[in-house]
Parts: structure tokens; sequence; C-alpha cells
């Protein structure tokens, strides 16, 4: 009763924050259908997450310094009003026929850039609201969250998408949002950061002070800059997949749901293991080894494969540790990090791991539509055809080797410096 107590502001937040994020994601599902059909580009559907991904990057280091200047409750409420008025113009612009590519794109930056300031407010409000004692096992629960969205939303959004349209997708983001807006606003209490006496220091001031922080502290740079590599390829991978499956004659837009959410069922029974594992004596080498697993399986096994069971299979091999690795990061960064430099450090973490996403989505979006898809076309192309197939998706099957070699080395090669630094809970 006592721990329910001490965690009962995390449930609450974590729980309807939670419901929020998995309506968000049922969107964000359904417009890249809508996209992918109306363009039929691997490279279109990318940039709708560049698009959402690149104010996050440019202006995460600011972010945080704001973040932490303000009220951590407001800031969050204030983020998420305007992200749902941005949905709320999709909405309008759908049902009135006038819903443009350019206009999916101006919106995802606009709920890019609310996130951007939203997402280190809310990392500092789960720190504040949770006793030291539990960071791994409120980590673990966060991961497992993240999971069960990503299980639920790729099916839920293509069902919901294909029986009721865009529109129905929309209403049960802006329904899941209301209800996590009214229980922050009036059932989650967070406290006060302890404040040093820096309220009246400039934004750029309080940016430069997490980014040094960073640099005086290697062990947790460094980390941050192998998961840039990982992401990196994984957002190459994230792009490629709808043009792998959908065009693919076993294939479709119900197939790629099923195996999306593969990815999430797999997030769930490793953010189980994170929550339960006891701590591991090195943490870094745990993040290091569950990517260099992550990598070095799921994008071979769907390179190689026109069987849905193996790239189900593939996909839960590449994601089932990657709660292990959040949640092991997570636990170095708050024990790490002072409570008052939570938010600018995170920011800037943010802008230094997550910098290679939009690239890595643009990158795996040109590779398939201007060079793979192209290669395997041409008659030198067609002597990769026992391994890649034929037509289209092929190009795609292609890009997912080169993936899985290129994040291979990556991890080896990586792994090596990160082999210098070994972290204790101690």
């Amino acid at each position: 009763m006592k721990k329910k107590r001490e965690l009962r502001d995390f449930y609450v937040l974590w729980s309807t924050q939670s419901l929020s994020q998995l309506g968000s994601a049922i969107t964000a599902f359904a417009l890249t259908l809508w996209l992918y059909e109306k363009t039929g580009s691997a490279l279109s559907t990318a940039a709708l997450r560049i698009c959402t991904y690149a104010p996050y990057i440019i202006m995460s280091i600011f972010a945080g310094a704001i973040s932490d200047r303000f009220d951590k409750k407001k800031t969050m409420l204030v983020c998420d009003l305007l992200a749902a008025l941005s949905t709320i113009a999709v909405f309008v612009l759908y049902k009135t026929g006038l819903l443009n590519v350019w206009h999916l794109y101006l919106i995802n930056a606009i709920s890019g850039l609310m996130n951007t300031v939203q997402q280190p407010a809310s990392e500092v409000a789960y720190a504040m609201v949770t006793p030291r004692e539990h960071y791994q096992r409120t980590s673990g629960l966060q991961s497992l969250s993240r999971s069960l969205v990503s299980i639920g939303n790729p099916v839920i959004a293509s069902a919901i998408y294909g029986l009721a349209g865009l529109d129905a997708a929309i209403a049960i983001d802006l329904f899941t949002f209301a209800i996590a807006f009214v229980t922050l606003a009036l059932f989650v209490r967070i406290p006060e950061v302890p404040s040093e006496g820096n309220e009246a220091e400039g934004i750029l001031k309080l940016a430069k002070e997490g980014l040094l922080y960073l640099k005086e502290n290697p062990l947790i740079l460094h980390v941050i800059l192998f998961m840039a590599g990982v992401n990196f390829v994984a957002s190459a991978f994230d792009a490629v997949l709808p043009a792998f499956i959908i065009p693919n004659p076993r294939g479709g837009n119900y197939v790629l749901g099923i195996v999306t959410s593969f990815s999430g069922i797999a997030m769930v029974v490793g953010s189980m293991l994170a929550t339960v594992m006891p701590k591991p004596r090195d943490r870094v080498r745990v993040i290091y080894l569950t990517m260099l697993f992550s990598l070095g399986t799921e994008n071979y096994l769907l390179a190689f494969s026109g069987n849905p069971v193996l790239w189900c299979i593939g996909q839960f091999l590449g994601w089932v540790f990657v709660p292990v690795m959040s949640t092991n990061q997570n636990v170095i960064m708050r024990n790490a990090v002072p409570a008052r430099l939570l938010g600018r450090v995170y920011a800037c973490r943010n802008t230094l791991q997550f910098f290679t996403i939009p690239i890595g989505l643009a990158f795996g979006g040109f590779m398939v539509d201007e060079l793979c898809e192209p290669f395997m076309r041409s008659s030198s192309g067609e002597k990769l055809q026992f391994l890649f197939g034929s037509g289209k998706g092929s190009g795609a099957a292609l890009m997912l080797f080169i993936l899985g070699v290129v994040g291979t080395v990556m991890c080896l090669a990586y792994g090596r410096k990160l082999k210098e630094y070994k972290y204790s809970d101690t």
C-alpha cells in the first residue's frame, strides 16, 4: 500500500498520457497509409516523419532550457493543447476535401515543435513524481506503455482506416487527448524542481549548461552518440518497411499493420523483462549488446524472406531488447544528472541522439525510390532476384540488407569505444 501511495501520481500521469499517445499514434499511422495511397512513394511518406522530427531536433536544446524555466505541468498542458489544435486542423481539412500533402507536412512540423518543448518537461515531471528507488521500475513501465502503443496502433489504425476512414482515427485521437488533458490539469500534482538561483539566466546560457554537462560526462555523451548511430539505421528501416510490405503480393496495408504490431509485442516482452530484471553490473554493456543483437537480426531476416510469418519474427527479434536498452539509459541519466539540469540535459540528449532520425528517414526513402528499386529492375539487379525477389518491393528488400550490414558494422566499431566505460548505480 505504501508503494501505491508513493507512486499514485506517477500511475495516474503514466496511464492517461499513454492513452493519449495511443490516440496520436493511431492518427500518425492512418496518415501514413493515406499518404502512401496518394503518392506511392517511400520518400514522401518518410518526409511526413521528417517534418515531425526536424523542429524537434533543431529546437530541442533551447526547448529544454525553456522547460527548466517554467512550470512543468503548465508547459505540458499548453503544448498538448496546441498539438491537439493542429490535429483538429487536419480533421477540418479532410472533411472539407481540402487536405493536401503539404498541409500534413506543415501541421506535422507544428506538432513536432510542440513535442520538442513538451517532451523534456514530461521527462522531468515523471522524475519528480517518482521516488528514486523506483526509477528502474517506472522506467520499465514507461517502456511497457510505449510497447503497448506500438502493438495496438498499427492494427487499430489499419482497421479503423479501412472501415471508417481517416476522420474516425482523428476523432479517437482527440478523445484520448481530452482524457489526458483533464486528468493532468485536475488530478496530478507535480512538485516544483529545486531552484539554484538561475531563473534570470538567458535561454542560451541555460542551453549551454546542458551541453557543458555532457562534455564533462563523457560516459553519458558516448552512449548518446552510439544511440544516434542506432537511430540512423532504425529510422532508415522505418522508411523502407512500407515500401517493402505494401506492394508485396503477400503484403498490403493490413499486413503492414500486423507486422508493425509485432515490434510492439516484442517491446511488451522486453518491458516486462526490464521491469523485473535485477540491476545489471554494467548498464553500458547492456545497452551496447542489446542494440548489436537488434540491428544484427531484423534487417537480414526481412531482406531474405517473402514470408509474412518471418517478417513478424524479424520484427520481434529486432525490438525485444529495445526496452532493456531504454530503461538502462534512463536510469543512468536520472541517477547521474542533477534535478535542476534534467530538462536541458534531456533536451540536449534529444538533439544529439535523435538528429540522425530525419537523416535516416530521408536516406532510406531516397535509396529505395532512386537507387535500389531502379537497380533491381536493371539487368544487373536481375542477378540478385534470387535473393531479394522481383517487382516493386525488391529494391526495398535490397535496402534492408544494406541496413543490416551498416548496423552491424557500426555497433562493432562503436562497441570498442563503449568498452572504456562501465556504469553501476553505486
